[in-house]
């Protein structure tokens, strides 16, 4: 297997490495800085027990240089998310490529507030959950360096249930909701897009992620 190199949630082939050179640039210029993050969660009201379970990462934006290159080539991507003991979380990921499924665990560390973590092993220095219902959609803002590189990420996540799950995140909120699709709904894009441009993020920097049968049951026999 080829040796892959991971940039702002996305895995690359080593072949669309950008030069150190320019990434160097990129990390010391001096102008990208964290911004203020203020998020629709009042300290302590974030549950990871309720936020547990399977979410798709249905759209994104980003000021990554690698993920404007190939934003309109990305997919849906999922989470399976696990409630550890101290408000960490266990996160399984999983990546649909043309190559077949690529799947990486990583711990997101509680860091202070609940809902605000760090995760080492991917090089995010800051994850906040900005918003989340627990039961259909979530906005996640994610600030990262790798090798001297900062950028700014927030993700949507939604809840994309099949017939056989129907299980409840919490003890509130319809489940299974007749006619839910893999669209977001106007709560979740609302959420979303009134969030990613107080962290200084533009319209054009948006993604909306295709869905795709690569990481299925069926899609990983395949492969």
């Amino acid at each position: 297997m080829q040796l892959l190199i991971r940039w702002c949630d996305t895995i690359i082939h080593p072949k669309w490495q950008l030069s150190s050179t320019l990434w160097g640039a990129v990390g010391s210029r001096g102008r990208h800085t964290q911004a203020s993050v203020t998020t629709g969660l009042a300290n302590g009201d974030f549950t990871p027990a309720w936020f547990s379970g399977l979410w798709y990462v249905v759209s994104m934006v980003s000021d990554c240089k690698v993920f404007l290159g190939k934003k309109d080539h990305l997919l849906m991507s999922s989470r399976t998310i696990r409630a550890m003991p101290g408000g960490n979380l266990s996160v399984h990921m999983e990546f649909p490529r043309a190559d077949g499924c690529h799947q990486l665990d990583a711990e997101y560390l509680r860091v202070g507030s609940e809902g605000h973590f760090r995760v080492p092993a991917l090089g995010y220095l800051d994850v906040r959950v900005a918003d989340t219902d627990y039961d259909t959609f979530a906005v996640l803002y994610i600030y990262k360096e790798l090798e001297g590189a900062l950028s700014t990420m927030v993700q949507l996540y939604r809840d994309l249930p099949s017939p056989h799950h129907c299980e409840p995140r919490s003890s509130q909120g319809p489940c299974c909701a007749s006619g839910r699709t893999q669209e977001a709904s106007p709560q979740a894009t609302k959420a979303f897009q009134d969030f990613y441009p107080t962290v200084g993020l533009p319209n054009d920097m948006m993604v909306m992620l295709p869905k795709s049968d690569v990481c299925s049951s069926a899609g990983k026999e395949a492969s």
